[in-house]
């Protein structure tokens, strides 16, 4: 990934894809009225009340509300021609010149306008923002009522069912571990940048710009563990993994900018293994049975290796730019990666010659990939606007397409398959969408 830390990131939004044309609703000319911002409250109770009354219910989308509360009728633009302004001058970031434009002749056409999840609720008061422009997985759900989000140096938890956030941590002052285990960097950290995050079976494991790794497990007090993966100048870490071996331990994986692999042992609180490649580490997945990895970073190719040894299996080619997003199927034979080229690609591990399908965004980057527990969707998540649901059983040519505006933070199935989560990171309408799944999809896409 390109190596920007935080003092250059303000830079870079400007720059490139979080600026252009029109970053967090603001933009030059006849797009200057989209600026709505909460400050206009006259003091924090009026602040507070603005907040609950610009939350989007289903009952108000249905009634016509913008679900973004964005409003429509009070601005000298309307919500076409506003999205034709962004579909024609978003600036999709590229390490490799042209690559989106290029990857577009290989895509396959697709038919839009299927509903497997709908619309049920926007929630204003509860914002999560980004720390690395091309790192988006930062929004977890471990629950249909239950989600983990970062603000800033805040990792917030959000109850769905009654409202309310909570900070499980703060890393902007002085972070230790309260448990000892060998290996553990007992003095902590301070002032930690989280450049990535992942949650479950109440582990809470959040990465840093500075190779910083944190454990918390969410059931107990404090933090479990600390430990950073290396000193090097290019130290971010990318991505993270966590998941049960076969034998039932918690584990986890860590990508980092190093060109390293490492993953972890939190029964034993210690480094397991470690992995070294030719090229920054983006994102990698371990497959369901746990014996395959699929490694992605910054080169046009990825990798599929062998999980205990680390032998490159096959090497995949297609992808015209670097990949930073990379998901495994529930049946254990089909995965995808997402690319700069604005392309998710997917492969059939029997036949990796070439990959099956080349699905295609619409404006930037897929940042982040999920399939549905129970693999009935893929879900793909673009740098920012948009989010793609893809009916599986219909070979990819089916999907439903979220269409709102904003950078995408990042988004989460929860176990259950029931909700859909999507953070939108702005400094007007940041939010989290909250999207319910449609059961008897099959049946209604059948009268289509």
């Amino acid at each position: 990934m390109s190596h920007y830390h935080s003092a250059d990131f303000e830079e870079m939004e400007d720059e490139y894809d979080m600026n252009e044309p029109v970053d967090d609703m603001e933009g030059e000319d006849e797009y200057q009225e989209l600026v709505i911002r909460d400050s206009d409250a006259e003091d924090e109770d009026d602040a507070d009340q603005l907040h609950k009354l610009s939350d989007t219910s289903a009952a108000d989308a249905r009634s016509g509300k913008d679900i973004q509360g964005i409003p429509w009728e009070t601005i000298e633009v309307t919500r076409e021609t506003y999205r034709q302004a962004r579909l024609e001058q978003y600036k999709n970031y590229e390490n490799i010149p042209n690559s989106g434009v290029a990857a577009m002749m290989a895509c396959k056409s697709t038919e839009k306008g299927r509903t497997y999840y709908e619309f049920r609720r926007n929630t204003r008061s509860v914002k999560s923002t980004i720390s690395h422009f091309q790192l988006r997985n930062l929004v977890w759900a471990t629950s249909k009522h239950d989600v983990y989000l970062l603000l800033h140096y805040s990792v917030l938890h959000w109850s769905a069912l009654n409202g309310v956030d909570t900070e499980i941590m703060d890393v902007h002052g002085h972070v230790a571990p309260s448990e000892k285990h060998p290996g553990s960097l007992l003095e902590g950290f301070l002032h930690t940048q989280i450049s990535t995050m992942a949650v479950k079976d109440n582990l809470l494991v959040a990465g840093g710009f500075q190779g910083e790794l944190i454990c918390k497990h969410l059931d107990r007090e404090g933090i479990s563990f600390c430990c950073r993966t290396t000193y090097d100048d290019n130290a971010i870490t990318n991505a993270l993994e966590i998941f049960n071996t076969s034998s039932g331990a918690l584990h986890f994986i860590a990508s980092n900018n190093d060109c390293g692999v490492r993953e972890y042992d939190m029964e034993r609180y210690q480094l397991f293994k470690h992995f070294r490649f030719d090229w920054p580490v983006n994102h990698t997945s371990l497959s369901p049975d746990g014996k395959l990895v699929i490694i992605v970073g910054d080169d046009t190719d990825a990798l599929l290796i062998d999980s205990n040894s680390g032998k490159t299996i096959h090497s995949m080619k297609g992808h015209l730019d670097f990949s930073f997003a990379s998901a495994w199927s529930p049946d254990g034979l089909t995965f995808a990666t997402g690319n700069q080229d604005k392309t998710c690609r997917i492969w059939d591990a029997r036949n990796l010659t070439e990959s099956v399908h080349v699905l295609r965004g619409n404006v930037g980057a897929i940042r982040s990939i999920r399939f549905t527990p129970d693999g009935h969707f893929l879900s793909m998540a673009e740098a920012a606007d948009f989010v793609h649901i893809f009916d599986i059983k219909s070979d990819y040519n089916k999907r439903q397409e979220l269409d709102f505006f904003g950078e995408v933070s990042g988004m989460s199935f929860s176990p259950d398959t029931d909700t859909l989560y999507v953070g939108i990171s702005d400094r007007t309408y940041g939010s989290l969408l909250q999207f319910g799944r449609l059961y008897n999809y099959s049946y209604l896409d059948s009268l289509l």
